[in-house]
């Protein structure tokens, strides 16, 4: 957004933020969101560049499709630790997991 726009905006009492001023999260919870949704898009490009499904990766896992689906969503019924053990079934090392952090 230009700089100007966003002044008339301002002067007519818009405000300006991120979804975390939004939602009133704290930065640990903000932190938390973001590392869930770090680690959820390294899952689904792994899955992709190993050329895996997502009922295939479903299998490795003894998941269902419509569970992995949620995973690379980051939805926040998905734990860090599933999204983990997902990475770890696809063959990721500790190394990339933490350039994926």
């Amino acid at each position: 957004m230009n700089v100007e726009k966003r002044k008339r905006l301002e002067a007519a009492g818009w405000r300006f933020g991120n979804a975390a001023d939004f939602l009133g999260m704290t930065p640990q919870e903000e932190a938390y969101v973001e590392l869930k949704l770090h680690l959820a898009d390294a899952l689904e490009a792994k899955r992709k560049a190993n050329g895996l499904t997502q009922k295939g990766l479903a299998a490795r896992l003894q998941s269902s499709q419509s569970r992995v689906a949620m995973m690379e969503k980051g939805d926040p019924s998905v734990s860090i630790d599933l999204l983990v053990r997902g990475l770890f079934a696809l063959g990721m090392r500790r190394r990339e997991l933490a350039k994926a952090i």
